[in-house]
């Protein structure tokens, strides 16, 4: 039995994961803006044979609650051997290109506020001597394409600060995952048309609980994302930027 923390449980993804980890037995600390969906989650996963169920209420981009929230979890389940942040939203590219308003409101949810909730997580954990910080980035953060680059430079920077993280960290007894899947079918991406890349937030989930296990540092889900991404990142960039991706 482990004790986590979930930082936006009510994404599909993190919904999955929070699932095996209930089958387990482990005690939760569940965190997501929605309240109603949030209660609902935590009813749910308490009848799929999770220990103690913790919530609380925060929205991703109240910077100044990010330290509080880490510090009631540590009182609330005494220490914490995985946190995993999940939250996020998919930005409206051309939005975001007509309004920097609005790009900025997207970085500072899927970039910012990652980098603020590292922060005081890495700091607890540190203290603690132990723990995995699991973070959810993005296939998209490798490379910049026309059509999503404010989210693929969101998830870029997260992945780049995870990078450094884990460097610092590397000594310190806590381990720093990156999570980077690919096309995921959810309500985020219900109006994409889909083909065979796209997977279930249930297969991504099993491969975060696996790669927990194994401590991996970054993992590609599914596993053929990490051959694809190679390919994309060795085209030079006079033809790349020709592309319409």
């Amino acid at each position: 039995m482990a004790n986590r923390f979930i930082f936006g449980v009510t994404s599909s993804i993190a919904e999955a994961t929070a699932r095996l980890f209930a089958v387990d037995g482990d005690n939760l600390f569940l965190v997501a803006r929605d309240q109603v969906k949030l209660h609902i989650i935590a009813d749910d996963l308490r009848v799929r044979g999770a220990g103690k169920v913790f919530t609380a209420v925060v929205d991703a981009r109240a910077f100044d609650t990010h330290r509080q929230i880490f510090e009631d979890a540590f009182t609330a389940l005494e220490s914490i051997d995985t946190i995993l942040i999940a939250h996020g939203t998919l930005p409206d590219q051309k939005s975001c290109e007509a309004s920097f308003d609005e790009l900025r409101k997207e970085f500072e949810t899927n970039g910012l506020a990652v980098m603020s909730l590292l922060t005081h997580a890495a700091n607890q954990l540190v203290q603690q001597g132990s723990g995995t910080l699991c973070v959810i980035s993005s296939v998209a953060g490798d490379r910049g394409r026309q059509s999503n680059y404010v989210y693929g430079a969101a998830k870029g920077a997260v992945s780049i600060f995870l990078q450094g993280l884990r460097n610092r960290l590397s000594s310190s007894g806590v381990h720093v995952m990156t999570v980077k899947p690919g096309f995921v079918d959810t309500p985020m991406t219900r109006d994409f048309d889909k083909n065979m890349l796209w997977t279930t937030p249930e297969k991504i989930a099993s491969g975060i609980y696996n790669a927990l296990q194994k401590k991996k540092d970054i993992v590609y889900l599914p596993w053929f994302w990490a051959l694809i991404m190679w390919i994309i990142r060795l085209i030079p960039e006079p033809i790349f930027k020709r592309l319409r991706l």
